[in-house]
């Protein structure tokens, strides 16, 4: 609160109702009784100042803005109540402004607007001042009682303000002056100027002066308090300050004091969490009291350096337009339609919901299908950074979670590490690897990773470095793995699993052509011009040279034409290079991958089954032979525990359904048989290949041959059943890369068949069954078994 000197307005003779511009004013009231000095700029109300002037009276009406953020208020943007003013004085300041120094006279309400294109303007009705009678005057020792309290308790306000409060004998006059100097909100003001009854006005001054005072006395208590522990401070600044002065006059500049104010001012600039900070500046206290020298002297700065070069504030802004994040994604990758949409609905609610946590994705599947670069280009999507570490063969806790600063060399982990890399704390965070961590005495990093990637706790995840809590839920983790059963169960269910399968030849060739082709003529030097790759000779690589889920070995063969290509071009030998499918044989040498399954089941007892690898799907071929013995069983082919148990099982199966399969019982007890699983070195196990089993065992025993053109999978019973196994996606697109033409799923895998692409299944014809008798129908032929049936009754008889 403080006190301006009002100007006599009794000489004033103004008529009851008037027509006068209009100022609208912002963030004040004017009462009508001040002389007050106001800048005037907006066009509006330079000409409504200019138009009273141009008057005799030099009258205009002042009426504050309802809302002070409107520009260009109109009349109804206006309180109805106001101030007439006389302007004693108008000085023009550059930028077409003006400083007027004006009069109020009295209160005046709105009859009708009479604004223009050029001003503001009303037809008004003067208000007379309200004596108040005999309660006003009682009043009026309680309000000067009060103000002279308010004058008292602030220092700011000048003493002559208490012989101005004194002087004043018009109760409403006073009450105006105490009321246009109070500390309040302008629409409070608006209200007491809106009071024109003298005694009302006054009472509500009073219980404005009342709280005022209340406010008063506890700021100076609190003042008071503090005080001395300012006096103290303020002392040990101005010495410092002193000492600052005179060592830099004799040129003798502390650089260690240097370095400290240096550190406080990072400190301050790297907006760290309340609790955060008072770590920092109380180890910047403890570090003002070593010594250089000391050993600890460099922990403590190292442990400084990192606090505040962590971006604990800085955040970098989301690209939120779903379509142009869709257009970054299909531009760097062809298909993945699951992980694009996962992409962009993630984005989508992130721009309906601005405070949302950063999903936790791991995306499974087979090398070269393209998971790190997918990473990549998602955050060129989003608009953020990227960091990515590599898990593979990590097997330190503390690589995750850091080393105690306590130790020698001690460090943050690779989390902290990668966010002070990325410089903001919401990037795309790549866990390369992750089905790859190991574990040994020195802890398990699979399990501190369980915090991290848990969006209840990884809010307040903490490094044994820093020893203080830091938000990872901005960040957007996209962990990567080759086979999901090698992660922990808890760390896997933490993560949105989503499976990439591996390639079909149409999408390696899109690929090639899009991506793969033009990427190998830029590193080789050549271009389009010089070399030109026709689509039967990258039919030829793709089917001939590489037989895998991703791109990488087509990448590499490519790039082999790529050099011979160079070499030719660079030698002169060729101007340009037209790459033929015959001329890819004699680039690359011979073919690396033929099409054997009609060769390798053109005998009976071998049969092709269709497997899952962590490369991808791959189809496996069943051989059986028989031998003179005793009935003994040999498998070979580095089978696991339960490929050995299908294959007991299927012997167990044809065993009991020997004359319904057409097999004499006799050869269990005089042959010995022989199981085998070629590509020994390789290490197989899963039940999904008990189907062809029996079928190449039924096969064997019955001396039918197995239908070349079909491969299958599915698990056994003893029983006859065919149960459902998984994968299905990728064995279906072995198969088509073998040649296969007919598949043999269980009935219940139907349904995994949405996830295989239109092009691969309008090539296949699938076959359902959920019986072992619909196999071998459907493998070695019903009439040849039912031949096979009838041999075998009648040597029996």
């Amino acid at each position: 609160m403080s006190f301006d000197n009002p100007t006599d307005t009794s000489s004033v003779d103004l008529p009851e109702s008037l027509d006068i511009p209009v100022l609208a004013i912002r963030n004040t009231v004017i009462f009508p009784v001040l002389a007050f000095p106001i800048n005037v700029g907006r066009p509006k109300s330079v000409r409504a100042v200019e138009k009273a002037l141009a008057t005799e009276e030099k009258y205009l009406g002042i009426f504050a803005q309802r809302d002070p953020k409107t520009e260009d208020p109109d009349p109804q943007d206006l309180h109805q109540v106001g101030t007439v003013v006389r302007i004693l004085k108008m000085v023009k300041v550059p930028g077409n402004k003006l400083n007027v120094i004006i009069q109020g006279i009295s209160r005046a309400e709105v009859h009708n607007w009479t604004s223009t294109d050029e001003h503001l303007g009303a037809h008004i009705r003067t208000k007379e001042a309200d004596p108040g009678g005999p309660a006003a005057l009682e009043l009026m020792g309680e309000l000067r009682e009060l103000a002279q309290k308010i004058i008292d308790l602030s220092p700011q306000i000048p003493p002559e303000a208490s012989f101005l409060v004194r002087s004043i004998d018009e109760p409403g006059t006073l009450a105006d002056i105490v009321a246009s100097n109070l500390s309040i909100q302008p629409e409070e003001k608006q209200e007491l100027l809106e009071t024109f009854g003298t005694r009302e006005r006054m009472e509500k001054v009073i219980a404005h002066l009342n709280k005022e005072i209340q406010v008063l006395e506890l700021s100076n208590k609190i003042q008071t308090e503090v005080k001395g522990e300012m006096d103290k401070a303020q002392r040990e600044y101005f010495l410092r300050e002193q000492l600052k002065a005179i060592q830099k006059e004799l040129g003798e500049v502390d650089e260690r004091q240097e370095e400290f104010e240096e550190l406080k001012r990072n400190i301050k600039r790297a907006k760290m969490p309340k609790e955060v900070e008072e770590v920092a500046f109380k180890e910047l206290k403890r570090m003002s009291r070593m010594s250089p020298g000391a050993a600890e002297f460099t922990v403590s700065r190292t442990y400084l350096d990192w606090l505040t070069e962590l971006p604990w504030a800085r955040s970098s802004q989301d690209r939120l337009d779903v379509n142009e994040a869709e257009r970054y994604l299909d531009e760097d990758h062809y298909g993945l339609a699951k992980v694009k949409q996962r992409i962009l609905e993630f984005l989508a609610v992130r721009k309906l919901k601005n405070d949302m946590k950063g999903p936790i994705l791991c995306l499974v599947g087979p090398p070269g299908v393209g998971k790190t670069s997918l990473a990549k280009s998602v955050a060129r999507a989003l608009g953020r950074k990227m960091v990515r570490i590599s898990l593979g063969g990590v097997r330190d806790e503390a690589e995750i979670r850091g080393h105690r600063k306590t130790y020698i060399g001690s460090m943050p982990g690779k989390v902290i590490k990668g966010l002070k890399k990325a410089g903001t704390n919401n990037p795309v965070f790549v866990l390369d690897e992750i089905d790859k961590l190991g574990a040994d005495y020195r802890g398990d990093p699979s399990s501190a990773l369980l915090e991290v990637l848990d969006p209840e706790q990884n809010d307040t995840f903490q490094d044994h470095y820093l020893d203080v809590t830091f938000d990872l839920s901005k960040v957007l983790f996209i962990a990567t793995a080759n086979v999901p059963d090698t992660i922990p169960g808890p760390l896997r269910d933490r993560m949105e699993t989503i499976r990439i399968a591996g390639y079909t030849h149409q999408e390696k060739r899109q690929i090639a052509t899009r991506y793969l082709w033009p990427q190998c003529l830029e590193d080789h030097g050549l271009t389009e011009e010089l070399v030109t790759l026709e689509d039967a000779a990258l039919d030829k690589v793709i089917e001939s040279y590489t037989r895998e889920a991703g791109v990488r070995s087509l990448k590499r063969e490519l790039a082999g034409v790529c050099r011979w290509c160079a070499r030719e071009i660079a030698s002169e030998k060729r101007e340009t290079v037209v790459v033929t499918s015959e001329l890819v044989e004699e680039i690359r040498g011979p073919i690396h991958y033929f099409k054997e399954v009609a060769e390798r089941t053109s005998v009976p007892g071998v049969a092709t089954g269709l497997a899952w690898t962590s490369v991808g799907g791959e189809i496996l071929f069943i051989e059986a032979t028989k031998m003179r013995g005793k009935g003994a069983m040999t498998l070979t082919g580095s089978l696991g525990d339960v490929m050995k148990e299908s294959v007991s099982v299927a012997r167990s199966y044809i065993r009991a359904s020997a004359a319904e399969l057409g097999v004499s019982e006799s050869v269990f007890d005089t042959m010995d048989l022989h199981v085998h699983v070629p590509s020994g070195a390789i290490p197989k196990d899963g039940p999904s290949a008990g189907v062809t089993m029996i079928t190449a065992m039924t096969s064997l025993l019955t001396g039918i041959k197995v239908d070349p053109a079909v491969a299958m999978t599915g698990e056994i019973t003893l029983r006859g059943a065919v149960l459902p196994v998984g994968g299905i996606k990728e064995k279906v697109l072995a198969a088509h890369r073998a040649g296969i033409k007919k598949v043999l799923l269980p009935e219940k895998c139907r349904k995994d068949l949405i996830e295989v692409p239109e092009e691969i299944q309008s090539d296949l014809e699938f076959h359902f069954v959920s019986r072992m008798q619909e196999v071998l129908d459907l493998t070695l032929g019903a009439e040849e078994l039912a031949a096979a049936r009838a041999r075998i009754a009648e040597s029996a008889e």
